[in-house]
């Protein structure tokens, strides 16, 4: 396996803006440097946490357009990114010749901008919108992931069915073969079972967790053992 791409960002809080949200996100702010150890790094925590955030930022850094794509993609429908990527610094073990940025919630922006990108460089357009979106998200994932390269993805599992998170599993498991680092900020207990992966929980100050120590995958496997018990907890109205 060869060297990660990134092995650790470092932050510059002095070119952080003092009245900045960013110095209200429990789970980063101080922080001066996240290390990366493995192929795959899952960022994991409560909505607001910071992780998406840090994500986007990251990506930025990197290169990507902040809507997501890889980084041929220039164009903006809301100009929502932080300006955390400018506190950022990346250290590299070597320059990535491939990547792809991954947002669930901008998916259908990205997709949109494929069909006009491959019509200025005489490429077959994939007509992304014209399949289901969990059929059309694994297809953009299946053309963009089959090389070594920096994949960073937010949410992944938004769009896909459990299945199609076992597909994406695989996916992944061959791209990190073949020399790739992913970097994902994912709720799905099925995403995060992935083998020999970092989990890194942005409740609280930031720290990394075992799988099993999870709020996906605690609560999930206490639904599935309990469900009559916690619905019926859930819907009591007395």
């Amino acid at each position: 396996m060869s060297a990660l791409f990134i092995k650790k960002i470092q932050i510059n809080w002095n070119r952080i803006n003092q009245e900045s949200y960013l110095h209200g996100i429990q789970s980063i702010s101080g922080l001066d440097e996240i290390q990366f150890n493995k192929p795959v790094t899952f960022f994991v925590g409560e909505n607001g946490s910071g992780k998406s955030t840090l994500l986007e930022g990251i990506a930025v850094a990197a290169g990507f357009n902040p809507e997501g794509g890889s980084k041929n993609y220039r164009f903006s429908t809301y100009d929502s990114h932080s300006e955390l990527f400018d506190a950022l610094t990346l250290v590299r073990n070597t320059k990535e010749k491939w990547g792809y940025y991954l947002r669930a919630e901008s998916f259908y922006n990205v997709a949109t901008m494929e069909n006009e990108y491959s019509k200025q460089i005489g490429g077959i357009p994939q007509h992304y919108h014209e399949k289901s979106h969990g059929e059309s998200f694994l297809k953009l994932i299946l053309g963009n992931m089959n090389e070594a390269g920096l994949y960073i993805l937010d949410e992944p599992e938004a769009a896909l069915s459990p299945q199609r998170q076992l597909s994406l599993l695989s996916i992944m498991h061959e791209s990190v073969k073949n020399g790739s680092q992913f970097i994902v900020a994912s709720h799905s207990p099925i995403l995060l079972g992935y083998p020999d992966g970092d989990i890194l929980c942005f409740d609280g100050p930031l720290h990394s967790v075992e799988y099993e120590e999870t709020e996906s995958y605690k609560i999930t496997k206490m639904f599935v053992n309990n469900k009559e018990q916690i619905l019926k907890s859930l819907f009591d109205e007395e």
